[in-house]
């Protein structure tokens, strides 16, 4: 494969364990929005783009995959793709890794918008935004898809 974006790195904190003395499932959602943030700014549309512009990403979809247990304590790491951008959105990918083991232990899949905050609606990238997104596609796009993308919840047959 070749490189992710961005390594965002965190460790598993106490307010973050559940009743099953494991992080609670909201907060790989928390570790997984922390990384896309560093992605965001690492893109140029973060905090600054918004304020410079007007213009802002929601996250329209998302699909997380809970793999492994993650414990108090514990020094997590997370990789993550560009998958595609076009006019209005960005698809990209999280994988969430224990730092000690390597072991994957989460996975989120998104879809986000891009969003011209003045009306709150989805709006086309500006042409030179877009043609950075694009080029970041080019340059980091996964040569072999990263397990768990395109996955759909189903039961079995």
């Amino acid at each position: 494969m070749s490189s992710p974006v961005v390594r965002y790195e965190d460790v598993v904190r106490p307010a973050w364990i559940d009743s099953n003395g494991h992080m609670n499932l909201a907060y790989y959602v928390v570790v997984f929005d922390l990384a896309t943030d560093k992605l965001y700014a690492a893109l140029g549309i973060g905090d600054a783009y918004r304020e410079a512009t007007g213009n802002s990403c929601f996250t329209a979809e998302t699909h997380t995959l809970y793999e492994r247990e993650v414990r108090l304590g514990e020094r997590l790491h997370v990789h993550t793709w560009l998958l595609g951008v076009d006019a209005k959105r960005v698809h990209y990918f999280h994988e969430l890794f224990h730092t000690d083991s390597g072991e994957r232990s989460a996975a989120q899949e998104l879809m986000a918008l891009h969003i011209d905050m003045r009306v709150r609606r989805v709006a086309p990238f500006p042409d030179e935004q877009r043609a950075v997104l694009e080029s970041t596609v080019a340059r980091y796009a996964p040569s072999e898809l990263p397990k768990g993308i395109g996955r759909r919840i189903a039961m079995p047959a």
